[in-house]
C-alpha cells in the first residue's frame, strides 16, 4: 500500500473500555503522517469534552460528526470534511463526535457517507476512534472502509471470551458487505512485564480461525494515559504507554500494508 492510498484506520474494543479514546489520541500524536481525529463512538463521545482548542477554548458543539452528516445529506460542500474539523491545543485536527447516544439514531444512513467521506481525505491519516463495538453496530461502514481496524482488550478471561466473540461478528458483518481485504489486529492493554497475554490471545485466535492478527501490546501506564486525559499540549514521549502506542500503530499500518499488496 502506498503512503497516499492509507487513510482510514479504526480503534475500538469488544467489551469495557480500555482506555480507547486515549489510545486513538495518542496514536493520532505519534503517527508518522498528518492525522484527523474522529470521534465516532456511538455511546458518546468524550473528545469535545476532554479537550479545548487552540486558544483554549471548549471545542464548538455544532461542528463535528453531526453538522458533517447534515452536510453529507444536503450535498453541500463538495462532501468536504475540512469545514466540520476543530484543532486540538498541542494535538492533531478533530472531528468532535455525538454528545449523546440518541443522537446515533439521528445518523442513520448517513454513516455509510460519513466512512466514504474520511476514506477519501488526501495526504491526512483519519484516525477513527469507534469506541466499543456491539452486534450490528451504527458504525460498520466505517470499519469497512477502513485500512486497517485495530481492536483493543485486556488480558481477562471475560474480556478475551468477548474479544473472540466480536472478532467472529465482525468478520461475518464485513464479508456481507464484500470487504473481507480489510485486515483486522488486536492489540493487549497489559502491564509491561506481562510476556503471556499476547500468546495466549495467538491460541484464541488460531482456535477460532480466524483471520486477525497480534499487533504487540500497550502498556498500562496510568500516569501518562492520565496526562493525555485532558490535554495533549505536553506529550510524554519517553513514557511506556506514548512509545508502545506508537510501535502498535506502526505495526498496523505494516499490516494494512501487506493486505494491500496481497489483494493488489
Amino acid at each position: 500500500m502506498a503512503a497516499a492510498d492509507v487513510a482510514l484506520f479504526s480503534v475500538c474494543t469488544a467489551k469495557g473500555s480500555p482506555g480507547v479514546s486515549t489510545v486513538a489520541a495518542a496514536m493520532a500524536m505519534t503517527w508518522d503522517r498528518p492525522t484527523l481525529l474522529a470521534d465516532l463512538d456511538t455511546s458518546g463521545g468524550d473528545m469535545a469534552i476532554r479537550y479545548r482548542d487552540e486558544q483554549s477554548r471548549p471545542l464548538l458543539a455544532d461542528r463535528g460528526l453531526m453538522s458533517l452528516a447534515s452536510s453529507l445529506r444536503r450535498g453541500t460542500e463538495g462532501g468536504s470534511v475540512e469545514p466540520h474539523v476543530q484543532r486540538i491545543a498541542g494535538g492533531p485536527a478533530v472531528l468532535a463526535g455525538v454528545t449523546r447516544p440518541e443522537q446515533v439514531a439521528a445518523l442513520g444512513a448517513s454513516w455509510q457517507h460519513i466512512a466514504v467521506a474520511l476514506a477519501a481525505i488526501a495526504e491526512v491519516d483519519v484516525i477513527a476512534d469507534c469506541g466499543r463495538i456491539v452486534p450490528q453496530t451504527a458504525v460498520m461502514p466505517v470499519l469497512a472502509a477502513s485500512s486497517a481496524v485495530l481492536v483493543l482488550t485486556r488480558p481477562t478471561v471475560e474480556e478475551l471470551y468477548h474479544l473472540r466473540e466480536r472478532l467472529s461478528g465482525i468478520i461475518e458483518q464485513l464479508t456481507a458487505r464484500e470487504a473481507l481485504g480489510v485486515p483486522i489486529g488486536v492489540a493487549v492493554v497489559t502491564d509491561e512485564r506481562d510476556r503471556a497475554s499476547t500468546g495466549e490471545i495467538h491460541r484464541i485466535l488460531d482456535q477460532a480461525r480466524l483471520d486477525v492478527s497480534v499487533v504487540g501490546q500497550i502498556a498500562v501506564d496510568s500516569k501518562a494515559a492520565g496526562r493525555m486525559r485532558y490535554s495533549l499540549e505536553a506529550l510524554p514521549t519517553k513514557s511506556l504507554f506514548v512509545r508502545s502506542v506508537a510501535a502498535v500503530g506502526q505495526s498496523l499500518r505494516d499490516l494494512a500494508a501487506r493486505r494491500a499488496a496481497q489483494l493488489a
